[in-house]
């Protein structure tokens, strides 16, 4: 199973990158989590347009889903110019119903509705859920491919329940919208401490900070949540890659 972040921003894309997306591979199959914005153009280093088998939301503020759009109409295109393409499944909630429509387009891609309390298969993915705290309906994703295992909080407020959650991940990919201190949970987002504090419970093997913040020194977020988990801190970037 294999990690690569494709956009790691939090809000809006900085110059040359993207908000949240990530590739997820094994054994050939090809599953984006997250097309937020700018996610299009920075996913085409790492695969072709042709070579995604599924896509997977956590919920569908923009930076989340931006790309969703410019991704099936690069689908129409492919299928007008370089021959006819299998409908791509676009695995979403169905708590807000606008946002679930629009993953739906023609015969490019079609929106399917996961069940936040069970076990959704994707290829070789099995992937639970968690109900995260955030202004809109989000939910945080436990995947494996049966021998690995990584966690993504999506966009989230600390909650006490993700520990439990992220138990004994090979990888914790976690939000960390603000910097020690910071009043993080009013907007619905963690600080990197937090962030460490749940790795820390939970006994990840590595923490990976993302959906990062417009202002400050990005190392410091580092810095900052080394004082709390012990293991590997990293900070995400275009093209970081983990997994085997």
């Amino acid at each position: 199973m294999k990690w690569t972040v494709i956009g790691y921003w939090g809000g809006y894309p900085a110059e040359k990158s993207a908000t949240s997306g990530y590739l997820l591979e094994c054994g050939g199959f090809r599953l984006l989590v997250d097309c937020g914005s700018g996610v299009l153009a920075q996913l085409q280093s790492f695969s072709g347009i042709r070579e995604l088998d599924a896509v997977l939301v956590s919920h569908y503020h923009h930076d989340h889903v931006a790309d969703i759009g410019p991704l099936q109409f690069a689908r129409l295109v492919e299928s007008y110019t370089t021959g006819p393409l299998p409908v791509l499944p676009i695995y979403g909630h169905r708590e807000d119903e606008d946002g679930f429509a629009r993953l739906s387009y023609k015969t490019y891609t079609q929106g399917q509705a996961y069940d936040p309390n069970g076990i959704l298969s994707i290829g070789p993915f099995s992937v639970s859920f968690m109900k995260t705290k955030h202004p809109v309906d989000c939910y945080a994703m436990k995947i494996t491919d049966g021998r690995d295992s990584i966690v993504y909080t999506a966009d989230s407020a600390y909650l006490p329940g993700f520990a439990k959650f992220a138990e004994g991940a090979d990888l914790l990919v976690c939000e960390s919208n603000f910097y020690a201190g910071q009043d993080a949970s009013a907007a619905g987002h963690m600080t990197c401490t937090e962030a460490a504090s749940i790795a820390s419970d939970a006994g990840v093997g590595r923490l990976l900070l993302t959906h990062l913040p417009h202002f400050g020194n990005h190392e410091e977020l580092v810095r900052q949540a080394r004082e709390i988990y012990n293991g590997d801190v990293q900070l995400a970037y275009t093209g970081w890659t983990w997994g085997r």
